[in-house]
């Protein structure tokens, strides 16, 4: 199978610049719930970033944290708790009261509900130093929906790029970086890519800045997505710059900006 070229934008059916809703509309609903999604739609939000763990019983599970319990009070691991009581679980008192007993999403009730009606940046939320079932079963689900061409796969480690890039040499895939000290200081430039080889890089707003710019899109020719920007007129300033893509917790806000700019 072919690889992508990596002067290749994605998603060739939209219009750029991309704007991705972050965990859906987090600002309007809990993060990465039905909810938050749904008001996507609402908005005519082009794309949704979400975040994808395999749980203890081998599903794959839409949410952000390792640990269940900033948003749910259950304190314990994504990857050692089962389906059927991350169901019991509610994901959307934490927001507001009227958000009660909203459950975390799986990928497949995630893709049932926006279908094709959005394209998608999906993250892995693992920092394992190998690959494996999760990067396995995300490909698998993305070709059983028919969305090969309708999905980034990103993340900040480099490791599990390698093994989507492994499992599909069609799939879109990004390198997420920034200078957070969470970040390895060997991986905090975008330094993941020479590991992996994405097509895409997803800097940090903080890393936007016309050098930059000139680099990874002029002489590297990688597409750059960034994140989270939620002020508008920063969001402006980047895409001026040249970014494809933003990342964006109210995205609702950004739109009529964003078609000022279509290409």
């Amino acid at each position: 199978m072919r690889r992508k070229d990596r002067n290749k934008r994605p998603f060739i059916f939209a219009q750029y610049p991309l704007l991705f809703a972050h965990r859906g509309c987090s600002k309007a609903a809990p993060e990465n719930t039905l909810a938050a999604f749904k008001k996507v739609l609402d908005n005519n939000i082009p794309g949704v970033e979400l975040d994808v763990h395999l749980c203890k019983t081998g599903e794959l599970v839409v949410f952000h944290d390792l640990n269940l319990k900033r948003t749910t009070g259950f304190d314990a691991l994504v990857s050692e708790t089962s389906l059927e009581d991350i169901k019991k679980l509610d994901a959307g008192s934490w927001f507001d009261k009227s958000f009660k007993n909203e459950k975390i999403p799986t990928l497949d009730e995630v893709f049932e509900l926006l279908g094709t009606k959005v394209y998608y940046d999906i993250e892995i939320k693992h920092r394992n130093k190998h690959h494996g079932e999760l990067e396995q079963k995300l490909d698998a689900k993305i070709v059983e929906w028919g969305f090969e061409d309708r999905v980034i796969v990103s993340s900040f480690n480099p490791i599990a790029i390698l093994g989507v890039r492994k499992a599909n040499v069609n799939l879109d895939t990004a390198v997420i970086y920034t200078k957070w000290k969470e970040l390895p200081w060997y991986l905090r430039n975008g330094e993941g890519k020479y590991i992996c080889k994405p097509n895409i890089l997803k800097p940090t707003r903080h890393q936007i800045n016309p050098f930059t710019m000139f680099i990874n899109k002029k002489i590297e020719g990688y597409t750059v997505i960034t994140w989270t920007e939620d002020d508008l007129d920063k969001a402006e300033k980047y895409i001026k710059m040249g970014v494809d893509g933003i990342v964006t917790n109210v995205p609702e806000n950004m739109l009529d900006m964003v078609r000022q700019h279509r290409d």
